[in-house]
């Protein structure tokens, strides 16, 4: 199972605001049936690798189709294989090795 970290920033869009466009490329994400995880500076997908990088084309085409002329993409992808994955399993790693408050 791989995990991507994806940002996406259109450009050109008369405005400084972003959220219709980032609401047009998580409805994208919904599509893919894929499970995400949204935050405040970028979503978070798992999936096998080849749907992740088959994600990235429609989330740009989510954007343009809303007016954007230009897509600007950010991703990082951890495709590990030795050992069982997830968005869960990532998050709690870290969790457990912090201190009790």
């Amino acid at each position: 199972m791989a995990i991507m970290a994806i940002s996406v920033t259109p450009i050109g869009t008369g405005s400084p605001s972003v959220g219709e466009y980032v609401a047009a490329a998580v409805r994208a994400i919904e599509r893919s049936g894929l499970r995400y995880e949204l935050n405040a500076m970028h979503t978070v997908v798992e999936g096998d690798l080849e749907a992740l990088l088959r994600l990235v084309p429609e989330i740009h085409e989510a954007c343009f189709a809303r007016g954007a002329r230009r897509v600007s993409t950010v991703m990082k992808i951890d495709d590990r294989r030795d050992a069982p994955s997830s968005i869960e399993g990532k998050v709690r790693s870290v969790r457990e090795r912090m201190p009790s408050r």
